[in-house]
C-alpha cells in the first residue's frame, strides 16, 4: 500500500528563498473529505492528478495519486469541488539531505507559509533547518482539506 509520511512545520522566516529552486503554481480542490479518507484533484505544471488519501495514523497515512487529463482536472476543479479552491506556490529547498517543500497560500489561506518533509519512515532522523518553526504534524488544522472547511485567513476572527 503507498504510503505518505510528512512531517509538516511552520516557516518562521523567508531565509529557505537562497536556497529555493523555482516555484510551481498549485491548484487544487476537494470532491471529498469523509473523515476517512480525502478525494483531492490537483492542477500542478499544466497537469492533472487525482489523490485519494486514507486516514491519518501519527505523521502516516495511505495515499494513492494518479495522472488525469489536465482538462479534466480543470472542469472538476471549477464545477465539482468544495470551495474555496488551494491556491499556493509550491518551492523546493535541499536541507540535511532531503528535499523540503515550502507551500505559500494565497487566496483565502494568504499569509500561511508551511514546509513539509516527506520521509521513507517515522522513525527517521530529520535535521531541522534554521527557518523551521513550531512542528504542526499532529494539527489537523493545518492540512489543506482543513484549509478548505476553516481558511486561514478566518483564524482571527
Amino acid at each position: 500500500m503507498p504510503q505518505e509520511i510528512e512531517r509538516k512545520f511552520l516557516v518562521k522566516d523567508d531565509s529557505w528563498r537562497a536556497a529555493a529552486g523555482a516555484g510551481k503554481a498549485y491548484l487544487q480542490g476537494y470532491l471529498s473529505l469523509d473523515r476517512g479518507r480525502v478525494v483531492r484533484i490537483r492542477v500542478k505544471e499544466g497537469r492533472g492528478f487525482l489523490t485519494i488519501k486514507g486516514l491519518r495514523q501519527g505523521i502516516s497515512a495511505p495515499e494513492y495519486e494518479y495522472p488525469i487529463p489536465v482538462e479534466d482536472a480543470e472542469e472538476m476543479l471549477q464545477k465539482l469541488c468544495l470551495r474555496p479552491l488551494i491556491k499556493k506556490t509550491r518551492y523546493e529547498v535541499p536541507f540535511g539531505g532531503l528535499t523540503w517543500e515550502i507551500d505559500v497560500f494565497q487566496g483565502d489561506n494568504q499569509g500561511l507559509v508551511l514546509a513539509e518533509v516527506e520521509l521513507d519512515s517515522e522513525e527517521q532522523p530529520v535535521a531541522l533547518p534554521p527557518w523551521a518553526g513550531l512542528e504542526v504534524s499532529d494539527d489537523p488544522r493545518y492540512s489543506n482539506a482543513s484549509l478548505v472547511q476553516c481558511p486561514f485567513g478566518q483564524w482571527g476572527s
